[in-house]
């Protein structure tokens, strides 16, 4: 006799019906797809700089390489128009680099022709120093400061055999600057004359899909690393002028050695020009006394707020604009992972970087927003 079903509790949960699992919040789901790809980015760029560490002498001189192209290749086209390119070419290396050695020989004879009036005027100001720290408000002990000198004489004394060291491996230094400059002039004949074409070769041999995203790649990237590197030149070059007229005007020795220093620190943006002026107000501290070295640290306020409100804004509208707070991170994150190199390449390495990704960004059609 069949017994018909015992009705099932409603309070019984069915044995085939599985436990939903817990519901990820969609934020944390969103954030964890942002920090893989996060982290893939950062391991890629890790790579890619550790492998530039271990070639760095190459990677310089590959940089140095495209700077100087980006200079001389405006003017080795204007004389390729009337000679030939290769002549073209040597004529505009070759008058460069007798330029640069006759600032460098001027510079050389000014600090030799000074040198004898440079020593006297030293020992005055550190003279003069001495007795003001002697004089209230500071009134430092004569004993102290005597005291001073000595312990710095016979620090040196002591450690005479590492100073020798240091020399020593400061000429290996001297080989491998020289090996990198060879180089890079070596790179730069080559980009100079015919880097178009070689970029051309190098699109051709990726696949025809990425082949016109790498063309305007490029593109994008060359035009802004050329207008940043003729800003960055101009901002120099007016930088160490108006330096270089201050000094004279306020009789600081080594006036002109002062300005060229200024207009190679000018290529470190934000840091590298007041570090200049100090050391300018350093020499006129010691040579003309306290009041022309106030003058001189007032001129660090007035050459930043030139260069901040009027040198960048006008002369870099060409190039990409990053934000002063994006350049000094990137000064100063390229300073940490490589020293005065990274310094100075880090912000034209992320205005180009830039630039390409807005030259990529897919426009209305899905195509890169610049045309092949």
């Amino acid at each position: 006799m069949c017994m018909p079903p015992r009705p099932s509790d409603p309070r019984q949960r069915p044995q085939d019906v599985p436990p939903s699992p817990p519901r990820v919040p969609e934020a944390l789901r969103t954030a964890a797809a942002y920090a893989w790809r996060i982290i893939a980015v950062a391991v890629a760029v890790y790579s890619v700089f550790a492998v530039l560490g271990r070639f760095h002498e190459i990677a310089v001189a590959v940089f140095l390489g495209l700077v100087v192209t980006a200079v001389l290749r405006p003017v080795a086209d204007l004389v390729a128009r009337v000679l030939p390119r290769p002549l073209a070419v040597a004529i505009s290396l070759f008058g460069t680099i007798a330029l640069v050695l006759g600032v460098l020989a001027l510079v050389g004879e000014a600090v030799a022709g000074e040198r004898t009036t440079l020593v006297r005027e030293f020992r005055t100001g550190i003279e003069r120093i001495e007795n003001r720290l002697e004089r209230p408000p500071f009134r430092v002990d004569p004993e102290a400061l005597t005291d001073v000198q000595s312990r710095i004489g016979q620090l040196l004394s002591s450690h005479r055999s590492t100073v020798i060291s240091e020399a020593l491996s400061g000429a290996g230094k001297l080989v491998e600057v020289l090996t990198v400059f060879a180089l890079a002039l070596f790179c730069s004949v080559f980009f100079i004359h015919s880097g178009d074409r070689q970029w051309g070769w190098f699109c051709g041999q990726l696949p025809p899909v990425a082949r016109r995203r790498a063309t305007v790649a490029g593109r994008a990237a060359w035009r802004t690393f050329t207008g940043y590197t003729h800003g960055i030149l101009l901002v120099a070059a007016t930088n160490a002028i108006l330096v270089g007229i201050a000094l004279f005007a306020l009789g600081v020795p080594l006036a002109l050695p002062l300005a060229l220093l200024e207009f190679f620190a000018a290529f470190v943006p934000l840091v590298g020009s007041p570090v200049a002026l100090a050391v300018a107000a350093v020499v006129a501290l010691a040579a003309k006394g306290p009041l022309t070295a106030a003058v001189v640290v007032a001129l660090i306020v007035v050459i930043g707020q030139i260069e901040g409100h009027l040198l960048h804004p006008v002369v870099m509208s060409w190039a990409v604009r990053l934000h002063p707070v994006v350049v000094a991170l990137s000064v100063v994150g390229g300073a940490v992972a490589a020293g005065m190199v990274g310094a100075v390449a880090a912000v034209p390495l992320v205005a180009v970087l830039w630039s390409v990704r807005q030259a990529l960004r897919p426009s209305g059609d899905g195509a890169p927003a610049e045309g092949g």
